[in-house]
């Protein structure tokens, strides 16, 4: 039995751009892709914070130390400028493998710098 699970977040990033007339996708800091173990074209679900959309789209590469975070085509739509939204991927996994798989967890400030990472989330309290 295969398992999807989480591979990677990068959690409430800022869209710096949001641009209809470009090639649909979404272009992130190279920075953020290489810390967050995020390949170029890989599929991503993009969860907006700020208007509750919620879609799929693929990743490309924008400039190390940007900050750029472009939700471009028809997903402009879905996100302007200054939304927060939680960028994930997801990978199958044996169950052997899930049993010790860690997601890449990163975390932002308000300029989309990363502040730190994690392997795993704290669990939620009552």
């Amino acid at each position: 039995m295969e398992l999807t699970l989480l591979k990677s977040k990068l959690h409430r990033v800022t869209v710096t751009h949001a641009e209809l007339d470009y090639e649909g996708s979404c272009a992130i800091d190279d920075n953020l892709l290489r810390i967050g173990n995020i390949r170029e074209y890989e599929q991503l679900h993009i969860y907006n914070i700020t208007n509750g959309e919620r879609f799929s789209t693929y990743a490309i590469r924008a400039e190390a130390g940007s900050g750029i975070i472009s939700i471009n085509g028809a997903a402009a739509h879905k996100a302007s400028t200054g939304d927060l939204i939680i960028i994930c991927t997801y990978a199958g996994f044996s169950e052997a493998q899930a049993n010790v798989h860690q997601p890449q967890l990163v975390y932002v400030d308000q300029q989309n710098r990363v502040t730190h990472t994690s392997k795993q989330i704290a669990v939620q309290a009552a």
